[in-house]
């Protein structure tokens, strides 16, 4: 296969039971777009039989791989050795449980061609759709961590932890080889480290469909915030070696 067009990566950890239908959807979606593409499903460190249910799907999805990592390395490890693996000119990673569809990329292409090299989905501009909302107290935790990340590293940046982000190979390659965060704040330092190097960044709104089953629950708030002060020291520090 040529070099395709679009990277997709999904982060998967335990999701045996979700992969099937998220990658049926996917491949649905996909059938009419005029661009090439392939899928990368990361199976982080499964206890289940998420990458062997993931492979037997190739049969019927097309373009797919599957990466199984030994160890559980978090979302942010799994997100980072797709995007140094994927051979696409856009690389996107999108959640296991298909919360944004992938028919969404299709507000950011556009964007890449004026010249950014960040898009990413957003639940919080004009123009997206919750279906359904996020219940209230999850709605709180958000905003106040959104508030916190704004102050003190991303102002302007509105929803930093929507599973839906987009990045051109050079700068996918060049944020991820560096970036040290594997939990739920990963998506911070990476746009962190894009704005830190210069890449245009860009939100647009998405679709975005609620699973209970989420597995992000109260008690990652605190993980995140621990992280995102972490991520704030290195940048004072320049504890990077930022490479543009």
């Amino acid at each position: 296969m040529a070099q395709p067009y679009l990277s997709i990566i999904i982060p998967a950890y335990n999701e045996a039971e979700r992969i099937p239908s998220t990658l049926i959807d996917m491949d649905k979606r996909l059938s009419g777009v005029d661009y090439s593409y392939e899928i990368l499903v990361v199976s982080d460190g499964s206890k289940d039989n998420t990458a062997s249910v993931a492979r037997n799907m190739a049969k019927m999805v097309k373009n797919l791989r599957v990466v199984e990592l030994k160890d559980n390395v978090g979302k942010g490890g799994a997100v980072k050795q797709g995007m140094l693996i994927a051979a696409g000119n856009i690389r996107l990673f999108t959640d296991a449980d298909n919360s944004t569809s992938i028919d969404q990329f299709g507000k950011m292409a556009p964007l890449f061609k004026e010249g950014y090299d960040v898009v990413i989905g957003s639940r919080a501009v004009p123009g997206a759709e919750l279906d359904p909302p996020e219940p209230a107290y999850r709605q709180a935790i958000g905003k106040t961590l959104n508030f916190l990340v704004q102050l003190f590293i991303l102002p302007g940046i509105w929803d930093t932890q929507c599973g839906f982000k987009a990045y051109t190979a050079e700068a996918a390659e060049k944020i991820f080889l560096i970036a040290k965060t594997t939990g739920w704040a990963f998506d911070v330092e990476s746009l962190a480290l894009a704005k830190r190097m210069g890449y245009r960044i860009k939100e647009v709104p998405v679709h975005w469909v609620n699973d209970t089953r989420s597995h992000m629950k109260v008690s990652g708030g605190l993980q995140f915030l621990a992280e995102t002060c972490t991520i704030r020291w290195r940048l004072w520090m320049d504890a990077y070696h930022l490479k543009h």
